[in-house]
């Protein structure tokens, strides 16, 4: 199994921290983000779409991070991490969509200007980054994780951006429920850690 890589990726290390909590061996193929490589035609030929991260399970080709966890979570039929029971299934896709969504265009999107010179308004995205965080805060506020009793791929989805906020200029203090939400994810055995810019470090 091969995974399409970027260290400093979060869409990237949502699938590296997945693969890891299940133990799943795999072989990571660094992407040249700045060379322009995504556009070059032999990774167009893995995903048209020209983006990171894509999973190569022996010729069998999935691209986007959310459709990697769905895709080793329903081939390793690990229910714990998607459920079947069509309550739960509709909760982790909820946190899914708010991956792909809110959290995309709020804390991302402050890390890209901070750290990539994304063309975005700095105070916008942080603005819509406390939108996200305060619901994830009040979700979390008697519950331990996001759309179980358990951890599910829907924390796995959130996990990575939200970590990296501070370096985006994302103020995570506010947050008790979160801070504490990332500790235990942190905790999981097999957790991959993602690595962390020297503006984090600044910021922490």
């Amino acid at each position: 199994m091969k995974l399409y890589d970027v260290t400093l990726s979060g869409h990237a290390h949502r699938a590296r921290l997945f693969l890891g909590l299940l133990g799943i061996e795999h072989e990571l193929i660094p992407v040249d983000l700045r060379a322009g490589e995504q556009h070059g035609e032999a990774f167009r030929a893995v995903n048209p779409f020209g983006q990171v991260p894509v999973l190569d399970d022996d010729g069998v080709i999935i691209p986007d991070s959310n459709a990697i966890l769905v895709y080793l979570a329903t081939k390793y039929r690990r229910t714990d991490w998607l459920p079947e029971d069509a309550v739960s299934a509709a909760r982790v896709q909820r946190w899914l969509s708010v991956a792909a969504g809110q959290i995309a265009f709020g804390p991302c999107a402050a890390r890209l200007v901070t750290l990539f010179g994304a063309p975005f308004n700095h105070s916008e995205v942080i603005a819509r980054a406390h939108v996200i965080l305060k619901l994830v805060e009040q979700t979390l506020t008697g519950q331990e994780w996001l759309a179980a009793d358990h951890a599910t791929i829907a924390d796995v989805a959130l996990y990575s951006y939200v970590a990296r906020a501070p370096e985006g200029d994302v103020d995570l203090s506010p947050y008790p429920q979160i801070r504490g939400w990332l500790s235990r994810v942190e905790a999981l055995d097999g957790f991959v850690p993602f690595p962390e810019t020297d503006r984090g470090n600044t910021l922490a």
